[in-house]
C-alpha cells in the first residue's frame, strides 16, 4: 500500500480503488477463531487506543489480545472515517500471535454511503473475511425485526440490500449487521448470533470494547 492518504481527494481515490478490490459472499462456514476489533478516543478526539481481541468460536475463550495506542490518522470526514482508525487497526493486528479466522468489527461494511465501510476497508487490506456489527445504522431504513432473538429485517438503501437489522436477544434493541469482504450476510448474522449468547453486542464486540476502554486509562 502506497503512503496513507493525506486529503479528501486522496482518502476518495484510495477508497474508490481499495472497492474495486472487494470480494462479496464466501466466508469460513465453521471459524475457528474470530476476533474483534474496535477504538476507543481520549477525550481530546485525537488520541486514541485500537484493540483486537481473538476468541476461540467454540468455547468464547479469548487466544489473543493486541492493544495499540497512537492517534487519529486522518482528519473526521464524513464517508472516510475508516482512514482515522485502520492504520492503529493493522498495526494491533500485526502485533497477534493467533491469525483470526474472520474479523468483526464495530462499525459498518457495505452499509456505508460510499459502499465502502471499516469492515470493507480492513478485509480488503488484511485479505481476511470480514464484517461489521453496528449498534446504530448509518444509512438505510427498514422495518423492525419480529421481537423474538434471531429475527431480522432488510437494511435497505438505494434500493439495496445492504445489511440486516438482527434481534440478538428478545426485547432488546436489534444490531445491524453488514458485510465487509470474502463473508456473505447470512454467515455473518449467524455468526453474530453465535456470538451474543448473553448480551445484545457480540463478545468480539464487547471484549475489543473493554480492551481499548482501559488502554486509555
Amino acid at each position: 500500500m502506497s503512503a496513507w492518504p493525506r486529503t479528501e481527494e486522496e482518502a476518495l481515490a484510495t477508497q474508490d480503488a481499495l472497492r474495486a478490490r472487494l470480494i462479496l459472499g464466501g466466508g469460513p462456514a465453521e471459524p475457528a477463531t474470530v476476533a474483534g476489533l474496535d477504538v476507543a478516543y481520549h477525550e481530546d478526539g485525537e488520541r486514541l487506543a485500537a484493540a483486537v481481541v481473538v476468541l476461540d468460536t467454540a468455547d468464547l475463550r479469548v487466544r489473543d489480545t493486541a492493544v495499540v495506542r497512537g492517534t487519529a490518522a486522518f482528519p473526521y470526514v464524513p464517508g472516510l472515517f475508516a482512514f482515522r482508525e485502520v492504520p492503529a487497526l493493522l498495526e494491533a493486528l500485526d502485533k497477534l500471535s493467533v491469525r483470526p479466522d474472520v474479523l468483526i468489527c464495530d462499525g459498518h461494511g457495505l452499509a456505508h454511503p460510499r459502499r465502502f465501510g471499516l469492515a470493507c476497508h480492513l478485509g480488503v487490506l488484511t485479505g481476511l473475511p470480514s464484517y461489521g456489527v453496528g449498534k446504530t445504522p448509518l444509512i438505510g431504513a427498514w422495518e423492525q425485526p419480529g421481537d423474538q432473538r434471531g429475527a431480522r429485517a432488510d437494511l435497505v438503501d438505494g434500493g439495496e440490500t445492504v445489511g440486516a437489522v438482527l434481534r440478538t436477544r428478545q426485547g432488546v434493541k436489534p444490531v445491524f449487521v453488514s458485510v465487509g469482504h470474502r463473508m456473505d450476510l447470512d454467515g455473518a448474522c449467524g455468526l453474530t448470533l453465535r456470538l451474543a449468547s448473553r448480551f445484545r453486542l457480540p463478545e468480539t464486540t464487547r471484549l475489543a470494547d473493554r480492551a481499548c476502554r482501559d488502554a486509555l486509562r
